[in-house]
């Protein structure tokens, strides 16, 4: 499809005067626009159930889900893979985020080239156990085809995530995320609208990946970093919580487990020391609930 037939590259009718309304107005008035997206998002969620399957499998079998995109959406990709490493305390080289150009965003020629998108993944060694995920607003990034083409040969299993209907890079992918957001209120601004969609759809893959995989207990982070006051604050409040104890005793396992939440929660629950609440994680695979039931049936 040309790009001046998509509908992120057309006119909202709705913003037609954007330049001659007041400052609250315009405001109102993406506002409303944003306000469509999370329900069209919705209306994707059995193909994103299918992307989430899939990278829990490739991720379980020791595989890397890598974000492939160019701009906005390539950004979007690299931060959800950066978020990954403090939050659920993922490897640097477990999630990945490419960007057409590299992260400043300034090299937008590299787009163009589908060429670059295969040797970003040749480099990374691609291999058959990878899940990569193509994001494209247009749905038509040569620099994303390329990546996806090159996954395909390799039989990685393949994503798109497109802000158009019928893309081309759905064309190259095992699983079709396509999520019509319309014209932007800034036309062809696909930091907006699509920006936000696909956003939320890379939260959704990400979370509830790293939830099947144990990294959550109930709804706490807790594989997260403890890097700095407010992370080391939070993990004692996910202890506390988890476990059920006072602020002092969460503390003290907390350092006991080596700044290590989960290892402290499986210790105060299990009545347990470091090394055997260490050892219950690895044959848990990383899950509190299977670790629990292992004790329950001891």
């Amino acid at each position: 499809m040309h790009l001046e037939h998509l509908t992120t590259e057309q006119s909202n009718g709705f913003a037609r005067h954007l330049d001659q309304l007041g400052i609250d107005e315009a405001l109102a008035l993406m506002n409303r626009e944003d306000a469509f997206v999370a329900p069209l998002v919705a209306r994707a969620l059995p193909e994103i159930a299918q992307a989430t399957r899939a990278v829990v499998a490739a991720l379980r079998a020791g595989g890397r889900l890598i974000y492939v995109g160019a701009g906005n959406s390539g950004r979007t990709g690299f931060l959800d893979a950066l978020e990954c490493q403090p939050t659920f305390n993922t490897p640097p080289t477990q999630v990945i985020g490419l960007i057409a150009g590299g992260f400043s965003g300034f090299a937008d020629a590299a787009e163009d080239d589908a060429e670059q998108g295969e040797a970003a993944l040749r480099e990374l060694t691609l291999q058959a156990g990878d899940i990569v995920v193509g994001l494209s607003a247009s749905g038509r990034t040569p620099y994303v085809l390329g990546a996806l083409a090159y996954a395909r040969q390799v039989g990685s299993r393949t994503v798109a995530i497109a802000c158009n209907t019928g893309s081309q890079i759905g064309q190259q992918a095992d699983v079709v995320v396509e999520v019509d957001v319309g014209p932007e209120v800034l036309a062809g601004s696909t930091r907006l609208k699509a920006g936000t969609a696909q956003k939320m759809i890379c939260n959704m893959l990400s979370t509830v990946a790293m939830t099947a995989l144990g990294k959550v207990y109930r709804n706490l982070m807790v594989d997260v970093q403890v890097n700095n006051h407010k992370l080391a604050n939070r993990a004692r409040r996910i202890v506390e919580q988890a476990a059920e104890v006072t602020p002092e005793v969460a503390q003290q396992a907390l350092e006991a487990a080596g700044n290590r939440p989960k290892i402290a929660i499986l210790m105060l629950l299990g009545g347990l020391g470091r090394s055997d609440a260490e050892a219950l994680e690895m044959r848990s695979a990383g899950s509190i609930h299977h670790a629990l039931r292992e004790l329950g049936a001891q």
